[in-house]
This record gives structure tokens, C-alpha cells and sequence, in this order.
């Protein structure tokens, strides 16, 4: 399966990103669950992260993105990129 990136910047005041964050991890899990291998973080500067996950190709990867909660819940814009791995 290609490996997917939603690099993400949040958009919401901390306090109202930080209320969704235990269902975005929720979310995250659910994913690794499902076979998605997904891992999320963040920039350490704060202001944004990234999600990596694998999925069957672009339609399933927007699919994936749009069930997430923090851009369910409008606090992050983000850019979705398939991710060409070229070494291992």
C-alpha cells in the first residue's frame, strides 16, 4: 500500500484544538487497528504536526483524512501528499 502525509497547521486557539485531541488519538488508533500503520505527531515549535498512514490509494487516503476529528471539527488546514518511499 503508498504511504500517505497530512501535514497539518492549526487554526483554532490552543484551548479549542487541545478539546479534540484525545479523539483525533482516538481516531489514530482506530487506524492502526484497521491495518493503516498510522502515526501521528507534532512540530515540537508547536502550530502544527503530521499524520502518516498507508491507504489504497488518493480516494481512500482523503476518506481517511476527512473522518479525522480535528479536521472534523475545523481546527487545522492541511496539504495531503502520497509519499514515494525511494530507501529503506
Amino acid at each position: 500500500m503508498p504511504w500517505f502525509v497530512k501535514i497539518e497547521k492549526g487554526i483554532v486557539d490552543k484551548s479549542v484544538f487541545d478539546q479534540y485531541v484525545p479523539a483525533h488519538l482516538a481516531y489514530v488508533s482506530q487506524l492502526i487497528q484497521n491495518g493503516y500503520r498510522a502515526k501521528t505527531g507534532y512540530w515540537r515549535e508547536r502550530g502544527g504536526g503530521m499524520l502518516l498512514f498507508e491507504a489504497d490509494d488518493l480516494l481512500q487516503a482523503q476518506a481517511i483524512i476527512a473522518q479525522d476529528p480535528l479536521v472534523q471539527n475545523g481546527c487545522i488546514d492541511y496539504e495531503l501528499h502520497e509519499w514515494c518511499i525511494v530507501a529503506e
